[in-house]
């Protein structure tokens, strides 16, 4: 079987038992996460492919991260050793840009590790996340802007940006070559259930 195949089962089993754990209704689940129920329903029967916007929205409507929709059952190791080769981009930009969810810390409050390479001119338009989620930003190569409200911030290599998550933003690639860069997303605590 198919990586990508086994992977859409998995978020396909993963958005069905939070959406039922939440008590929600395919219709109610897609009006929060602004998703047709059409398009719900074959996400639950492992059909289509969603995109990195859909997860988002979807995670924010069931008060969960998007490593929690895509995740297996738990590995008992303490230790968890990734390598970016082998972790399917979440994201493809138009130019050859990518973003690869690495990890995800456990815990009451998780933190999401991104890796991402942006070229000159690609966007990554991000819809606001829930309140309370706080992202940061590590430039380790090349330059970038962060649109955060609207106001643009550039950033080079060797630079850090941190900002609610729960405002629009956008990663743009800048400069000449790609940028490299780490990206860390602070998830609220859960609520108590």
């Amino acid at each position: 079987m198919a990586e990508t195949d086994l992977a859409l089962r998995t978020v396909a089993h993963n958005v069905r038992a939070a959406r039922l754990r939440a008590g929600l209704s395919l219709e109610e689940l897609g009006r929060r996460a602004q998703v047709s129920k059409g398009a719900l329903a074959a996400l639950e029967k492992a059909q289509g492919n969603p995109n990195l916007a859909t997860l988002v929205r979807l995670a924010d409507a069931l008060g969960i991260s998007v490593p929690t929709l895509m995740q297996g059952s738990p590995d008992a190791q303490t230790v968890r050793i990734t390598t970016a080769q082998e972790i399917t981009p979440l994201w493809t930009g138009e130019h050859g840009g990518h973003a690869r969810l690495m990890l995800v810390t456990t815990g009451p409050a998780p933190v999401e590790v991104w890796r991402w390479r942006l070229h000159p001119g690609e966007d990554y338009p991000s819809q606001p996340h829930q309140v309370g989620v706080v992202e940061t930003i590590s430039v380790i190569e090349g330059e970038m802007t962060l649109v955060v409200d609207g106001v643009e911030h550039p950033l080079a290599a060797g630079q850090t940006a941190t900002y609610d998550g729960d405002s629009a933003h956008i990663y743009r690639g800048a400069g000449t070559g790609p940028c490299d860069l780490i990206m860390t997303v602070h998830l609220p605590p859960s609520p108590a259930r």
